[in-house]
């Protein structure tokens, strides 16, 4: 069962700037994810890292999205925390061992092939989550919920 604050928190997470953030999100999810959809059914045996890889990213993307529409905060950070280190983990082993590689997944390279967008949004999420945990707990002496 929820509290009363349930819907009141996925508010205020979604609210405003979150609107931004979550639209990006869904984009993401949903372009890597038909992508990714796409590769694993037509070519996995191509490059299964590479369309794997994005094909994980879609989900976290997702699970990002839909951790800030209903306010689970903490979700949210695992979420995004998980994806800036798969892209900098990712986007580093795609130089060092490139044969790993031969399509370019989400996070390959960083994420240019998607303007580095990849790279740019966890540490944006981040940013946001972190300065509405402040906000809230400066408002009302909490955390996370």
């Amino acid at each position: 069962m929820s509290s009363p604050e349930a819907p009141a928190a996925a508010r205020a997470l979604s609210s405003g700037f979150g609107r931004l953030v979550v639209l990006v999100y869904v984009v993401f999810a949903v372009s890597a994810g038909v992508r990714a959809v796409f590769q694993v059914v037509t070519k996995f045996d191509e490059a299964p890292v590479s369309f794997s890889l994005s094909a994980l990213a879609a989900l976290i993307y997702l699970l990002a999205a839909v951790a800030i529409i209903r306010g689970a905060a903490r979700t949210a950070m695992a979420a995004v925390v998980v994806e800036l280190v798969g892209v900098v983990g990712v986007g580093a082993l795609s130089f060092a061992v490139t044969e790993w590689f031969p399509e370019a997944s989400v996070w390959s390279h960083f994420g240019s092939g998607y303007g580095y967008v990849p790279l740019v949004l966890p540490v944006i999420g981040l940013v946001y989550l972190l300065k509405r945990r402040s906000d809230r707990t400066a408002a009302h002496g909490g955390g996370f919920t």
